[in-house]
């Protein structure tokens, strides 16, 4: 039986490869509508994830980035 990844795990995958994420890619690669509503899930389960507006001409944006653990 295959398993079926959700939105939710293939943000957190995103994350933890790539270190951050916004909407608009969020959007392309995954399908997902509502990176928000994600990110306040993956919070919930206890993961560090901040966010940071950023400006690109007159879009403004929020991009969601896993903070990792300092060693």
């Amino acid at each position: 039986m295959s398993r079926m990844v959700t939105q939710r795990q293939q943000v957190l995958n995103h994350l933890e490869k790539h270190g951050s994420i916004t909407s608009w890619e969020a959007i392309q690669k995954f399908h997902a509508t509502r990176l928000s509503g994600i990110i306040f899930a993956l919070r919930k389960q206890g993961h560090p994830i901040k966010s940071t507006m950023e400006t690109n001409g007159d879009k403004h944006y929020a991009r969601y980035t896993l903070e990792r653990a300092k060693v």
